[in-house]
């Protein structure tokens, strides 16, 4: 019982500290997932699910704040979503969906400490064609391991300087909803399993989403919070590879 209360308090915790900056939190989960020993059977399809509600509500956030802009959201979308659900029917062992998600845990890592780019950074013109090519990398992964892929995109946005920080979290927010969305039909189609627990997780995931949409589309540093997700993940990762 108090592993469980345990983990919803991580879980809001979490939503709140992605959804701060754009993001559905999916890495996130994945990582108390595996902290708190829930079967990798139910991980892709509970923590997309999660995603869809978190990054909804972020999007609409910093979308009405002013900070979305779709012509840099199209050819990534191109490229992910059939991606996304081609990666989704994939099935892997499990020792290597393990492999594969802490290795992917530890990008997010780097991308929760270090933040490339600056707000008041001078955006350049995109290019469409090595968009497109990157929505397809990040969709075939994000379908494969369950996340919705906006924790590689926005540091891919901010390294090329094709948005601001403000406008990446609206498009990384959009992106993960999308591919996320992509992602569970895949699931569908070959098999899914969901967490029997996923009504409590959604509605404290959104309630944390809510909370963190709302403080990052004002500007609020999370700066430490930021620090000890980053230290989460890091547990995570390591537990993955060795466990």
């Amino acid at each position: 019982m108090e592993a469980n209360i345990l983990f919803l308090v991580a879980l809001f915790v979490v939503a709140v500290l992605y959804a701060s900056v754009g993001h559905g939190g999916a890495s996130g989960y994945l990582a108390l997932m595996a902290l708190f020993g829930i079967s990798t059977m139910y991980m892709r399809a509970s923590a997309l699910t999660l995603n869809l509600f978190v990054s909804a509500v972020s999007f609409y956030a910093f979308c009405r704040a002013g900070h979305f802009k779709i012509k840099i959201l199209i050819p990534f979308v191109l490229g992910s979503i059939p991606m996304a659900f081609l990666g989704a029917r994939i099935s892997i062992d499990p020792q290597l969906f393990k492999y594969i998600l802490g290795a992917f845990l530890a990008v997010a890592v780097l991308r929760m400490v270090y933040v490339p780019g600056k707000a008041y950074r001078e955006v350049i013109p995109f290019n469409f064609v090595i968009a497109l090519l990157v929505g397809a990398f990040l969709g075939f992964f994000s379908g494969l391991i369950g996340i919705g892929g906006g924790i590689i995109l926005s540091p891919v946005l901010l390294l090329l300087g094709w948005a601001n920080v403000k406008e990446t979290a609206a498009i990384s927010a959009i992106f993960i909803f999308l591919n996320s969305a992509s992602g569970i039909l895949g699931l569908y189609s070959s098999g899914i399993h969901i967490s029997p627990d996923i009504l409590y997780w959604v509605v404290v995931a959104f309630a944390g989403g809510l909370l963190g949409a709302y403080v990052g589309s004002y500007k609020l540093s999370l700066l430490k919070l930021r620090y000890l997700l980053a230290f989460v993940l890091l547990l995570a990762s390591v537990k993955l590879f060795f466990a």
